[in-house]
């Protein structure tokens, strides 16, 4: 079992910034992709970025520019530094984590519990 432990989030300005990070703890053997997703109310699920194992990032495009991902591997933690926020990326944002096992071919997703991100006009 992995658990994701997510901090950082909080009430800012538009224009402003804020760093969110996710710890991953647990029975770990590799940690493929790590990612950050968003839910505004009323809205779906989204994906904001993800970085795999080999250092490869993608983001919505509504964030590009503004937010840069980050992993540290020996602490298997995943950073999200978002900049010149907007008052449309308020939303909660999800930790997300796909993990692999020895001798099982398969990925196990794990999601943090959420933190809400509030941007004001």
């Amino acid at each position: 079992q992995v658990q994701l432990v997510e901090s950082g989030g909080g009430l800012v300005q538009a224009g402003g910034s804020l760093r969110l990070s996710c710890a991953a703890s647990g029975s770990i053997f590799s940690i493929n992709a790590m990612g950050w997703y968003r839910q505004a109310p009323g809205k779906q699920r989204e994906l904001v970025a993800v970085i795999t194992s080999n250092g490869s990032t993608n983001y919505v495009d509504s964030v590009k520019g503004r937010f840069t991902i980050s992993r540290d591997n020996a602490k298997n933690t995943v950073y999200l530094q978002m900049t010149s926020l907007k008052p449309e990326d308020t939303a909660v944002y999800y930790c997300k984590a796909d993990t692999a096992r020895i001798g099982v071919p398969t990925t196990f997703r794990y999601w943090g519990q959420g933190t809400q991100v509030t941007v004001s006009s």
